[in-house]
């Protein structure tokens, strides 16, 4: 009951993104609260549910349920016009909690967060900080590939085009979208893992063993969904180099790749995710998200740039 309250109030949400779901909380927190208090708590209007408050208390600092590290988008879910009485009922609940400072992060820009919840929070005497912290870039998707590659800058179109015909030259590749059954997927998530590390020391040491174990539970709870998919690109029957991307609403998203290093030469690490942005095309999506981060392939494939920002309240 609760889960589908909450999913109804994202349907009818501006900043409505996998990243706020109830299943993706509760994976997280399963897996990182233990040692954090949580609140979760409805907002009505009447008897109507218009919005939900996830946050957690660790020591003095109040912040959203989740990790900015591995959530790319946070935000409060509610309901579209009901922002004025969702925040001031809000304000009243957060009021009485014992924190000192309130640190909400990974917040989109166009949420009513950062300008209703600011304001709230300045008129009853708070420091107030709006800190833009991240770019995630975005692709608004034509109905054709052919369209999307015209599309792009005359230098990227080229270079897109020369690195395709250079991969095709080579020999045989193909990308392959996962559609095992549930029981291959742990062994085709290992496989990612292994291209993730090959591909940077920053990568490497990003995936600690509670990182991997939260991919795999998230990989599992949404392809039960329909929501993740899988890619590799093989090159003469190897792996070397897979996306993992969530279809989620209108939007594709891609949340994390990798490739070998020794195979940067045909540029498999670019065209895999190149050829994921016409699987989404194929599939009549209306925006392709690159997430959080300025890599440079990111302008190369066309892309334009969104802001998150941090809104911290002390007082």
């Amino acid at each position: 009951m609760f889960e589908d309250s909450w999913n109804n109030i994202l349907a009818d949400c501006s900043t409505n993104t996998v990243f706020i779901t109830p299943h993706w909380q509760e994976i997280w927190w399963n897996r990182f609260g233990d040692s954090k208090k949580t609140y979760v708590e409805h907002i009505l209007d009447n008897s109507e549910n218009i919005g939900i408050v996830p946050l957690m208390l660790n020591e003095n600092a109040l912040t959203f349920i989740g990790d900015s590290d591995l959530y790319d988008y946070m935000d409060f879910p509610h309901k579209k016009g009901k922002e004025s009485l969702f925040f001031e009922d809000l304000w009243k609940f957060v009021t009485p909690l014992d924190w000192e400072i309130m640190r909400l992060e990974s917040i989109p820009e166009n949420s009513a967060t950062l300008t209703y919840l600011k304001d709230i929070a300045i008129n009853h005497g708070c420091e107030v900080d709006l800190i833009e912290s991240e770019k995630t870039p975005f692709l608004e998707l034509p109905c054709k590939w052919d369209d999307y590659v015209s599309q792009l800058r005359k230098k990227d179109r080229h270079e897109l085009r020369r690195k395709i015909r250079r991969l095709e030259n080579n020999g045989a590749y193909q990308q392959l979208k996962f559609q095992d059954a549930f029981e291959t997927l742990e062994e085709s998530m290992s496989y990612f893992f292994e291209l993730m590390s090959m591909s940077s020391h920053d990568k490497k040491e990003f995936l600690a063993k509670d990182k991997k174990m939260f991919f795999m539970e998230i990989a599992f709870d949404l392809l039960e969904r329909s929501q993740f998919d899988l890619f590799f690109m093989e090159v003469e029957g190897e792996k070397v180099a897979g996306c993992i991307c969530f279809d989620y609403d209108d939007q594709y998203l891609l949340y994390n790749s990798g490739y070998r290093t020794d195979m940067a030469h045909l540029s498999v690490g670019l065209l895999n995710k190149a050829f994921t942005i016409r699987h989404a095309i194929d599939i009549g999506k209306k925006e392709y998200n690159f997430l959080k981060g300025t890599e440079r392939y990111k302008y190369q494939l066309g892309a334009k740039d969104r802001s998150v920002f941090d809104l911290v309240i002390q007082r």
